[in-house]
């Protein structure tokens, strides 16, 4: 069975980035959208600096005009692209070179968005509030995911991500607010509690 992938954002400081990686995780982000994680470009390139080759770093944007979305990643070096708002297939198209991962974050809705749809590598199923906290009904009857590269997010926690991931059979997982000990606080401690639980579902 393929590894299940598994993605913390929102981080803002080496010593969770650096738990995360040591930790196992797959993907590192940081957040340029308006948020209480929210960092600025310089802080989130000394941040990346820090990540090996094989964690993808992902700046994670909202509603921002593709050339803010790609000045700000190029100067924070991140090699992902979250889109979380209402952006359409041109910014993805825009935004599309070589070597970049582009990743649609989206809410739950029925029947889900299909992966792939907008020109998206990747697509994160989030809960109706973004960034929350919150969970959606990954158990529902009938639920079928999006295809095979999506991630599960919505009030993920260490406690809950096991039975999450073998509910819902995501191809990864992503969390934020579920590994803080006060809201844009993250605990390390929950970090690598929320990987070690993750891995663990397979």
């Amino acid at each position: 069975m393929e590894k299940l992938f598994i993605k913390v954002c929102g981080l803002r400081l080496e010593q969770d980035v650096d738990t995360a990686i040591e930790a196992g995780a797959d993907a590192v982000g940081f957040v340029f959208a308006e948020s209480p994680r929210r960092v600025d470009a310089a802080a989130a390139a000394k941040l990346a600096r820090r990540v090996p080759e094989h964690v993808l770093t992902v700046g994670v944007f909202r509603d921002q005009t593709a050339a803010e979305v790609r000045r700000l990643a190029d100067l924070a070096g991140v090699r992902g692209i979250q889109l979380h708002g209402g952006e359409g297939p041109d910014h993805y198209a825009t935004l599309r070179r070589e070597g970049l991962t582009l990743i649609r974050g989206t809410a739950y809705r029925d029947p889900a968005p299909r992966c792939g749809e907008l020109g998206e590598d990747l697509l994160l199923l989030d809960a109706p509030v973004p960034g929350s906290g919150t969970t959606w009904d990954w158990t529902v009857k009938g639920f079928a995911g999006p295809g095979d590269r999506w991630l599960l997010a919505g009030g993920l926690t260490p406690q809950n991500v096991r039975e999450a991931v073998r509910s819902a059979l995501p191809w990864g997982v992503d969390v934020s607010s579920g590994v803080e000990s006060s809201r844009g606080v993250k605990s390390p401690a929950l970090i690598t509690s929320f990987v070690e639980a993750a891995r663990s579902a397979r």
